[in-house]
């Protein structure tokens, strides 16, 4: 029996999109979801060296659940590089202001930090609302419960 370990390669497994509705699911939980699918390894051709994970349109992340008190307690902080360059945001002032920062922020800490994981970062496309410029790839419409 020949029982070779399959690796796909880039192009070879062919990329899907899908739509995910924020509205009332918790940060943390949608985040895991949404990392493991811009991996890949929801499917069985899964390479770790190889790009094979789609494409996914979170819309209403306005509307994402903090749980505790994590909206007034927990801080995003940056820093430019500059002298006086460090900010710091709270869960609860970046929800209602930038939720698009507060999602893919925590998506970000939940891949791996090397190159792979900033390609695929890019295929994660946040709205704060339910208008997306989507359409046209015909996203699918994906309950995070289903990963």
């Amino acid at each position: 029996m020949n029982r070779q370990t399959f690796l796909a390669s880039s192009g070879e497994i062919p990329r899907e999109w899908w739509h995910v509705d924020a509205d009332g699911q918790t940060l943390g939980r949608l985040a895991t979801r949404l990392a493991t699918v811009l991996m890949g390894k929801h499917k069985p051709e899964f390479t770790p060296h190889v790009d094979v994970g789609d494409f996914i349109v979170v819309t209403n992340a306005r509307h994402l659940r903090l749980t505790g008190g994590k909206a007034g307690d927990k801080v995003l902080m940056t820093y430019s590089g500059y002298s006086n360059g460090q900010k710091r945001y709270t869960y609860g002032w970046l929800r209602e202001h930038r939720p698009e920062k507060l999602l893919r922020a925590a998506v970000w800490r939940m891949m791996p930090q090397n190159k792979l994981a900033r390609q695929q970062i890019k295929k994660l496309k946040i709205y704060g609302d339910a208008e997306h410029p989507h359409q046209a790839q015909q996203p699918r419409p994906w309950s995070a419960e289903a990963v």
